[in-house]
């Protein structure tokens, strides 16, 4: 299978925030669409850096794998994107997703780097809907381990 990229440039030979904006949103479009991970590895760098909160990273060929393997147990997920914002090479979107039926809800920000019209990084922060409430207190909470005076 080949790819090519049609995007648009500017004058210095960049895409623009509109053209970074796109990319990931027909990538991921397509990603839901067909549960098909090769939407997202013909716009991934050969170096892409994949970052959570909890400081582990994956590249390219780890983090594909894990997408990969999360979309079979998440057959008939609904995705509702809610906010595509650009700036520059940056592109945060902001979507629910919900399994079927009365299944659960989390609410997901992903912050996408782009590089000549491929992502490089990206970052992801999942909260479960059900503990929204509680991580408005996030200081009260306390790591597991003895307790602390």
């Amino acid at each position: 299978m080949t790819t090519q990229n049609t995007t648009t440039q500017n004058t210095a030979g960049r895409n623009t925030a509109h053209d970074n904006k796109g990319i990931v949103q027909r990538a991921l479009t397509a990603l839901v669409a067909t549960g098909d991970v090769d939407a997202l590895a013909s716009v991934l760098s050969d170096d892409f850096l994949h970052h959570r909160p909890d400081a582990t990273s994956r590249t390219k060929p780890e983090w594909l794998a894990a997408v990969g393997a999360a979309l079979a147990p998440l057959a008939g997920m609904r995705v509702e994107i809610r906010h595509v914002l650009a700036d520059g090479d940056h592109v945060v979107m902001h979507s629910r997703r919900r399994l079927p039926g009365a299944g659960p809800e989390i609410t997901v920000v992903d912050v996408w780097r782009l590089d000549d019209g491929l992502i490089t990084e990206a970052w992801e922060i999942i909260e479960p809907a059900s503990r929204a409430a509680a991580n408005l207190t996030w200081w009260r909470i306390r790591p597991a381990g003895p307790a602390v005076p």
